[in-house]
């Protein structure tokens, strides 16, 4: 496996990579997006307590799902940026966390929404909400730590332990329901029984996490091919992508194929 990951440690390998799969990727997000959105807002059933207000989960809880998992795809590059010094593991670093923060905030947004008329109020401190906007600050501690140095590498390196560190807050937001008294809700459709909802209303909320997934990884996908492109402004490859995109992607298929 290893044999087949090496020749992406390479910044040009990896750019390229990105090139073929990112329309790809970009085109499945907005297809899956426009079906679980219309289905959920527009089809779907009104419940019977919340009526339409429910409505928002459509996009509350996607964004929360991925807003964890982009930082825990954040820590897994920085351990092996870390333990193995690979470059591409660093920039992911920095191509993930802007995109992770964004999640979070839409988590925090959409759920103060969908909290005033189910609970009266905007923001309480809550275990979940509280524990969310702790893995904002991650995120924004992150990316301050990534750019706070002269020295790009070192940078990196403070980030990554930052974001290994709060990894631990992962399981916090996850459990934080069972582990204190909350007004959140508990899990709808992670529990290991049948999940606690309509399948009409449920197949549009599968659909909307799949968009989710597939929008976080194609923003992530072109931010590091843009972060790729920064760091590797002097090789002679960029500059040749630049100004010839099609040569270029021959040549570094050419080079992959020799290696």
């Amino acid at each position: 496996m290893w044999r087949w990951l090496h020749p992406y440690a390479k910044g040009e390998a990896t750019y390229q990579l990105l090139g073929r799969w990112l329309p790809w990727v970009t085109a499945l997000a907005l297809l899956s997006l426009t079906v679980g959105l219309v289905w959920g807002l527009a089809f779907g059933p009104a419940d019977y307590q919340q009526g339409d207000s429910y409505r928002i989960i459509y996009i509350h809880v996607p964004a929360a799902i991925f807003s964890m998992g982009a930082y825990a795809g954040m820590a897994i590059m920085a351990f092996i940026a870390l333990v193995w010094q690979i470059r591409t593991a660093e920039w992911s670093i920095a191509a993930i966390a802007p995109v992770g923060a964004v999640l979070t905030f839409i988590a925090l947004f959409t759920g103060a929404a969908w909290g005033k008329p189910m609970w009266g109020t905007w923001w309480v401190w809550d275990a979940r909400l509280t524990s969310e906007l702790i893995l904002l600050f991650l995120y924004a501690g992150v990316m301050a730590l990534y750019y706070a140095f002269e020295d790009a590498r070192t940078g990196a390196k403070a980030a990554g332990i930052l974001a290994l560190v709060g990894v631990v807050n992962l399981p916090i937001i996850h459990f934080s329901v069972e582990w204190w008294n909350t007004l959140h809700q508990g899990a709808t459709i992670t529990k290991f029984a049948k999940p606690s909802m309509a399948t009409e209303m449920l197949w549009p909320l599968l659909i909307s996490l799949l968009a989710f997934a597939l929008m976080t990884a194609a923003f992530v996908m072109l931010r590091l091919r843009h972060e790729i492109l920064r760091h590797e402004l002097h090789r002679p490859w960029v500059r040749e992508e630049l100004l010839n995109p099609k040569s270029a992607s021959a040549d570094i298929n050419s080079q992959q194929e020799q290696s």
